[in-house]
């Protein structure tokens, strides 16, 4: 976990950046009057003593004391101040001491002095304030670039129980507290979810199951959602429906101010949290209903199918005139029993099919060499019956194609096309059932002569349970069809011919299912 949260807080270099202090300049009020002052100060001096002593040079130290806080325009005013101080002073000595060359030169001097310190002064006051904003400013993304890590730290999906976790290990180096804990409150007991992250040194024992002390419990009234509490600092973690969350920081070297930002940061995450919670109980509710239905269609199909073989086997013994000869429309009813029964048969093929796909357990079977060739041509021949009590011709053209594959299952696929194509043809129609062999794919085509599908209901066509009409039936035999193929890395189509004719194409890859 160490190497997850990084190293960064290990020598404190953000949190030194975070509580820099800024530079804090002295009032403008303080700083005119300490120059005036001292301006008087020196200029009375100079007036007093002799103009060869050249005390007018110390006119310049007023202006210097603009660099302690005074604005552009102070530091322009003092230098004026002093260049007329100057002035003035040299002119009362001169009227005083009369007019000499050389402390004529020494005021110039003295003029120059006060320029210059003034010219200095404004430009430390600009490359001050540089500073101190670079300094803010640094400040600030040392700030945003903690509550970024922190927000990293968060990432993923966590349930409540993960969240407290990692959001107590995070905080703490956030923080550069020596302890941080959190726990759920509720009527005064520390509650679950609970996670404690301290240093190897600071140890110490869980507050889970225990009290919550008295000083806990008393929030200072506006202390918004993080307070001091001694040695320690409290955030609180508001959740709806439960108890607060709430967070102990112990002697930790962030100031407020951040703690309070990472805690608001964290709150909107908790509210994630509940939401995953609440969508992992559904998933789990969800998956338990799916077992009991998938269980029930299990035993549904499984029991239905043993009497329905037993009545078959009773219905074809007495056609064969086991129970003696029968009258012509008893054997017509026993020969539409058959039919139903093995449309029964079918159906509860199907349902089997259909729990182990929505079970997902399509992938745990070994695959087979399966001759599609011999697929088509065992289905052709169930299906011939019917096809010749319809009327409808069967035309085939089958190459010998060989795939990895599940054989019962592409037998169903299969079936259900072929099924459905003479199902749906016209009396006198004609099906055509077509194999081959392109690249790495074979193609199963089957085309007849219905009236298709009508055009708004294409999209739903291989979908569970779609609505009634050409094509359709149990609502099972296209999905089941799709999911076949799908499981196989393959795919079915469904086209409305130039010929008014309709065409399912089942194509799948040599090789099997592909990851």
């Amino acid at each position: 976990m160490a190497n997850f949260f990084g190293p960064p807080f290990s020598k404190r270099s953000l949190l030194r950046q975070v509580l820099a202090p800024p530079h804090l300049p002295l009032p403008e009020a303080t700083v005119w009057g300490l120059s005036l002052a001292l301006l008087a100060v020196v200029l009375v001096a100079d007036l007093l003593t002799p103009a060869r002593l050249v005390v007018g040079t110390l006119l310049s130290v007023p202006v210097a004391f603009a660099a302690l806080g005074a604005s552009q325009r102070t530091t322009v005013q003092l230098t004026a101040l002093g260049v007329a101080a100057n002035v003035l002073a040299a002119a009362l000595n001169a009227l005083r001491d009369g007019v000499d060359p050389a402390v004529l030169g020494n005021r110039a001097v003295s003029v120059l002095a006060v320029l210059l310190v003034g010219f200095l002064t404004l430009r430390a006051r600009v490359a001050s304030e540089r500073a101190a904003r670079l300094a803010q400013e640094e400040k600030q993304l040392a700030r945003e670039r903690a509550l970024r890590q922190l927000a990293e730290n968060m990432g993923g999906p966590l349930g409540q129980a993960e969240f407290v976790e990692r959001a107590a290990l995070a905080l703490r180096h956030l923080s550069g507290a020596s302890h941080v804990e959190i726990a759920a409150v509720d009527r005064a007991i520390f509650r679950v979810p609970h996670a404690v992250s301290a240093t190897g040194v600071q140890e110490r024992p869980a507050l889970a199951g225990t009290r919550v002390p008295l000083e806990f419990l008393a929030q200072p009234a506006g202390a918004g959602n993080v307070w001091a509490v001694g040695e320690r600092v409290l955030g609180r973690l508001h959740r709806p429906a439960e108890g607060d969350l709430l967070v102990i920081f112990t002697a930790p070297a962030a100031p407020l101010a951040l703690l309070e930002d990472a805690v608001r940061a964290l709150q909107p995450l908790l509210e994630r949290t509940a939401l995953l919670d609440d969508l992992r109980a559904g998933r789990a509710l969800l998956a338990q209903r799916g077992e009991v239905l998938r269980d029930l269609v299990y035993a549904f199909s499984h029991d239905l199918r043993t009497p329905l073989l037993a009545n078959a086997m009773n219905m074809r013994a007495a056609l064969k005139g086991a129970f003696g000869p029968l009258p012509e429309k008893y054997r017509a009813t026993l020969h539409n029993g058959l039919s139903a029964n093995e449309t029964l048969l079918g159906l509860a093929d199907q349902l089997l099919l259909l729990a182990k796909y929505e079970g997902g357990e399509e992938g745990g079977e070994e695959l087979d060499d399966v001759n599609l060739r011999d697929v088509a041509l065992r289905v052709l021949a169930d299906v011939r019956e019917q096809a010749s009590a319809r009327r409808v011709t069967l035309e085939t053209e089958l190459e010998g194609v060989h795939l990895a594959g599940r054989r019962h299952d592409l037998r169903r696929a299969v079936q259900n096309l072929v099924d459905n194509a003479v199902k749906f043809s016209p009396p006198g129609g004609t099906v055509c059932v077509t194999l081959d062999q392109g690249g790495d794919q074979a193609r199963l085509t089957v085309q007849d002569e219905g009236a298709g599908v009508s055009p708004s209901r294409e999209a739903t066509l291989f979908q569970r349970f779609r609505g009634s009409g050409a094509g359709s039936g149990t609502g099972l035999g296209l999905y089941l069809t799709r999911r076949i193929a799908e499981a196989h890395g393959g795919t079915v189509r469904y086209v409305r011919t130039a010929g008014a004719r309709t065409r399912f194409t089942l194509s799948l890859p040599l090789g099997g299912p592909r990851a």
